[in-house]
């Protein structure tokens, strides 16, 4: 691990046109204020709520966004996977089969760091079939440990329960796992007891004033 200590910030699901007005109008002055590092987002809403397109993707990332991560929504845009193999800074959940296009995970560099991001799908009452998110995790894990100087994973699930026993799971062998899908903030924000960063759900990035859950 590089010892200089980074700073990430990791933005929850982006929802539709007013998620992405808000990056577009907000983030870059906000990155600079705080000096982040890196910027890694869950984008699996910001076409109209329900997937994404290959355009919002480069538009998300012309924000100042670094990398692009998906959930279980990756396929409801017509003709995105013909495009995902395109997008360098995009991955889909990790766990889906082998056979679905697009990158399994990514190793974003910047000034001599290098940061892992996957994202894994829960199973409890998510529609897609998936394989084990606890074996996948270790999986990847264990193909980025020497490629890497830290490594962020998002869990991308229904069930709080789910998402916690993922971070107990990966205590100790990722720097940070977050957690996705859900739209409302939880305040479970931790440091587990071997070093993992922890939150069962981060809030999402779209309509302050909505059923969905509050902007950022």
């Amino acid at each position: 691990m590089n010892s200089s200590a980074r700073k990430i910030l990791f933005l929850g699901d982006v929802v539709g046109r007013p998620g992405r007005r808000f990056l577009k109008e907000r983030l870059s002055a906000y990155r600079q204020e705080h000096h982040f590092d890196l910027v890694v987002a869950n984008g699996e809403n910001a076409a109209g709520g329900a997937g994404i397109t290959g355009k919002i993707a480069l538009e998300l990332l012309g924000c100042g966004i670094d990398a692009l991560t998906l959930g279980d929504h990756v396929w409801d845009q017509k003709n995105f996977n013909n495009e995902i193999d395109g997008l360098t800074l995009v991955c889909r959940p990790a766990n889906l089969h082998s056979s679905n296009p697009g990158r399994p995970r990514l190793v974003v560099a910047k000034n001599g760091f290098r940061l892992g991001v996957f994202t894994v799908l829960g199973r409890s009452f998510m529609k897609l079939n998936v394989d084990c998110p606890f074996a996948t995790a270790d999986r990847i894990v264990g193909e980025l440990r020497e490629k890497t100087d830290a490594i962020l994973v998002e869990i991308h699930a229904e069930t709080t329960a789910e998402k916690v026993a993922f971070g107990w799971h990966m205590d100790g062998k990722v720097a940070a796992v977050l957690g996705t899908h859900t739209h409302i903030p939880t305040a479970d924000e931790r440091i587990l007891p071997s070093g993992t960063a922890y939150q069962t759900y981060v809030v999402m990035t779209g309509p302050r004033h909505s059923s969905i859950g509050p902007q950022v």
